[in-house]
């Protein structure tokens, strides 16, 4: 496996990753995501300087249109989720339907090679023993991003390697100087793409779904004040709610029938279990009984002792030690043992009476 195709966003990152490869003797190949349609100056900056990247690492670089897929699988996405009253995590879902998938298909069916590498820090090792792939957590924990990488399936890890995952981000940055690269002193993307492109979600998100003004209640139907439009709002939100209130609250439900903002205090929060759908089982094959876990419910929160209940059809519940705050709809909910990702799968809706 000595040729690789390596996913160029014009980051410091995926360079380091395209330039290490390089380095170690590997063929390898640029391959940028054209992911924008409009206002998408990060892709096209980024493009620029992943194409002179390849140009002064003297590699091939290819730049796939993939405008409509994002347009599918993130903008719908992200869209339709809003709209129904829950958070969507757009990164896990573009790695898995924009990113990794198709990077392989075109690597394989137009360039044949069969391998892709990206600057994701995460880790993947085989185990011998059971023939599976295993997804682990990165050395450095504060760049850390196996959360968002849970959904990626045997087939995409067998042919897919990340140099950076056994490197700190201040390694990266001290080999990008030690290679020359252009992006050596690039400043770190801080939001989601579409937030860059757009200056916020919502002003992203105002462009398909037209501001409601609605009412913001408590969990006893008091009228506290008004909103804008539901999709403004996400569980556990405390800023911006626009209401004088004794102690904080936070946006703890979100009745798209009634168009209604339910607020509460941070203890009206704790929830004991929930349910997740799309479930992939990473590192281990489905279980047929409930396993010990620890389970991460937001990409900086810490992970805490869990029961994971397997249920068929692509499902599990999550029974939580002790009772836990901001549990989204519509954000992962990655399980881990020790630095081994298990699997993860998309929080579903709470029950009115959590």
């Amino acid at each position: 496996m000595n040729k690789v195709v390596v996913g160029l966003s014009g980051g410091v990152d995926s360079s380091v990753a395209a330039a290490t490869l390089h380095r170690q003797g590997f063929d390898v190949v640029g391959l940028t995501l054209w992911l924008m349609k409009g206002k998408g100056q990060c892709c096209s900056d980024g493009m620029v300087d992943a194409a002179q990247l390849c140009e002064e690492l003297g590699i091939p670089h290819h730049i796939v249109d993939s405008r409509d897929l994002f347009e599918k699988y993130i903008v719908d996405y992200l869209v339709s989720g809003y709209g129904a009253g829950v958070t969507p995590l757009p990164c896990s879902q573009c790695n898995k339907a924009v990113k990794f998938g198709p990077m392989l298909s075109y690597a394989q069916a137009e360039l044949g090679i069969d391998c892709i590498a990206t600057g994701h820090y995460a880790q993947i090792q085989h185990d011998a023993a059971t023939g599976r792939y295993q997804l682990l957590r990165a050395v450095d924990p504060s760049k850390d991003q196996s959360y968002f990488l849970y959904d990626l399936e045997q087939e995409i890890l067998a042919h897919t390697l990340f140099p950076l995952g056994e490197q700190t981000k201040t390694e990266t940055r001290q080999r990008a100087t030690e290679f020359g690269l252009r992006t050596a002193e690039k400043p770190e993307s801080q939001d989601l793409c579409l937030i860059e492109a757009h200056g916020s979600m919502q002003t992203f998100l105002d462009q398909f779904l037209a501001p409601k003004a609605g009412e913001i209640i408590n969990q006893d139907g008091q009228v506290l004040g008004q909103h804008t439009g539901i999709h403004h709002y996400t569980i556990g939100q405390r800023k911006g709610l626009g209401i004088a209130a004794p102690n904080p609250l936070y946006v703890i439900g979100l009745d798209v029938a009634k168009n209604q903002v339910i607020v509460g205090d941070r203890t009206d929060m704790l929830i004991p279990e929930f349910t997740v759908s799309r479930v992939n089982w990473v590192s281990i094959a489905m279980p047929m009984a409930p396993i010990a876990a620890a389970v991460q419910i937001r990409y900086r929160a810490a992970p805490v002792a869990a029961t994971v209940v397997p249920i068929e059809g692509d499902r599990a519940r999550i029974v939580l030690d002790e009772p836990q705050f901001g549990i989204t709809p519509g954000q992962a909910a990655v399980w881990y043992e020790g630095d081994r990702v298990l699997g993860g799968g998309v929080i579903d809706p709470l029950p009115a009476e959590s």
